[in-house]
């Protein structure tokens, strides 16, 4: 593979003998317990030597010390494993291998074959309309329903208590063609040993391919926010998001990973992550998180965003809906409009207004949260500051960030180091270009712990909280992040 690899390792340290294969040049890390004014790598590669100043990346003093955690193989993003008061030790590979050191088998020719993959505008429409092309009736909008009370003196009408999320059934697992290429796990459902304390320093090719796999995880995430509607199933819009990722030659990255049964996560309420999508109708007003991924040409794309179902006009197209580029168009207030490419409904009846309101400023926070998060990537920032901005954006909005569940590196691996925090935290690890890692906060409106069902996947809050999440695939450049979800 055509990247580079950052290995931190616990103690003791790997002998020199066994990195030489590799090619490999030795560094250190800052200590997370002893901020140092100088952050020296020494390189001792046979090839040649190199001496590469970093900056200081100093921890903030406001929680406890820790490394980079590091991935628990069965969930897609965890906290645990993480461990405190630890030194690292980093070794940079210069490679054109795995970290296994196997050549990658992905010629120019295959790239070039790849290179086209998209949801086009016809795909969409050709995914929607077949799917719904068999279903004649299709249920009605739920509106919640009121209540009624009268007094003496006056008259009030206030909207029934939200049902909690319960569990639904479900279709089986969908099938992909047999051409398509697939990530390890596909198969069996296992998923190999995470190459711990690797961080991939992607070189020019490789980030070619990121580029490719997170743009179209990125039009497939588009896909599942417009067609998704009160009366609509999260079962029929992994349907409708699996058909086209198939369709343009990539492979579901959730399907079968570690035995999860569906291609796209979706957290509907107060499910805060890792929702299994199912057959319980969509209400007027719930809030969903769609979590998409795919995995092309030997690499994974990975973005998250969150709707709120039915809020949008009467008689809006959701099938060939065009999606705003965040990079150019901007609310007048300066909102960053990325996912939104609709306004929003403004004919809400008043028992509705409220709820409304509260979960598009909770969506918003999410938002802003994960952009707050993404301006502070640079080369030679610490990856602290992006914990640090995450949590700035939930006080200011009186919302928790969940610490349970963080973002990843990703590659051709789905999840691997450097783990991200989205609160206030110790972690060094001083950014370099090349690093490629989500950011992927989950706000939520009450308390931030929440616990996990017996179906081992889906995450809901404990004290019943609304979540919203969004997510974005981040590139550390020479001089910015670049984002690679965008379509």
């Amino acid at each position: 593979m055509d990247h580079c690899i950052v290995k931190t390792l616990r103690t003791p340290i790997v002998r020199a003998t066994s990195m030489r294969k590799y090619g490999a040049t030795t560094a250190t890390l800052a200590q997370p317990h002893i901020p140092s004014t100088k952050h020296v790598m020494k390189a001792t590669s046979s090839r040649s030597s190199r001496v590469v100043k970093h900056q200081p990346c100093f921890a903030s003093s406001s929680s406890s010390s820790s490394t980079i955690s590091h991935l628990a193989q069965r969930c897609f993003t965890t906290a645990a494993g993480s461990k405190a008061n630890r030194s690292a030790t980093a070794t940079i590979i210069d490679s054109t291998t795995d970290s296994s050191g196997i050549k990658c088998s992905f010629s120019s020719s295959s790239l070039s074959r790849h290179a086209a993959a998209t949801i086009s505008s016809e795909s969409i429409t050709s995914s929607v309309s077949s799917h719904f092309s068999s279903k004649n009736n299709r249920p009605p909008a739920i509106i919640p329903t009121t209540t009624t009370t009268t007094t003496t003196t006056t008259t009030t009408t206030t909207p029934r208590k939200r049902t909690p999320i319960t569990p639904y059934p479900r279709s089986g697992r969908k099938l992909v063609p047999p051409h398509i290429h697939r990530p390890p796990y596909a198969a069996t459902g296992i998923v190999p040993p995470p190459n711990m304390g690797l961080i991939y320093r992607h070189g020019s090719e490789s980030i070619q391919r990121m580029r490719q796999a997170a743009r179209l995880a990125r039009q497939a995430l588009d896909l599942a926010c417009r067609v998704v509607q009160p009366g609509m199933t999260t079962d029929e819009v992994d349907t409708v998001v699996h058909n086209a990722i198939v369709r343009a030659g990539a492979y579901p990255s959730p399907l079968n990973y570690s035995g999860f049964p569906k291609s796209l996560c979706s957290s509907v309420n107060e499910v805060v992550c890792h929702g299994i999508p199912d057959t319980r109708p969509l209400e007027m007003g719930d809030i969903v998180s769609f979590d998409v991924s795919c995995y092309l040409n030997g690499v994974h794309g990975d973005n998250c965003a969150t709707v709120i179902v039915g809020d949008v006009p009467d008689g809006f197209d959701i099938a060939t809906a065009v999606a705003v580029n965040d990079k150019a168009a901007h609310d007048d207030d300066g909102e960053v409009r990325d996912w939104r490419g609709v306004p929003y409904r403004t004919d809400l009846r008043p028992e509705e207004e409220e709820h409304f309101q509260m979960s598009r400023r909770l969506s918003r926070a999410a938002r802003e949260a994960l952009y707050a998060a993404v301006q502070v990537c640079r080369p030679g920032a610490c990856l602290t500051e992006i914990g640090s901005a995450v949590h700035d954006v939930a006080d200011r909005y009186g919302y928790a960030s969940v610490e349970k569940y963080r973002g990843h590196g990703i590659a051709h691996e789905f999840h691997c180091a450097p783990f991200v925090k989205h609160f206030r935290n110790r972690d060094v690890l001083t950014l370099e270009p090349g690093m490629i890692f989500t950011i992927e906060p989950m706000l939520v409106a009450g308390q931030q712990d929440c616990m996990e069902w017996d179906d081992n996947w889906t995450v809901v809050t404990r004290d019943g909280s609304l979540a919203a999440q969004f997510e974005h695939t981040i590139l550390i450049t020479e001089d910015s992040p670049e984002i690679l979800t965008l379509p």
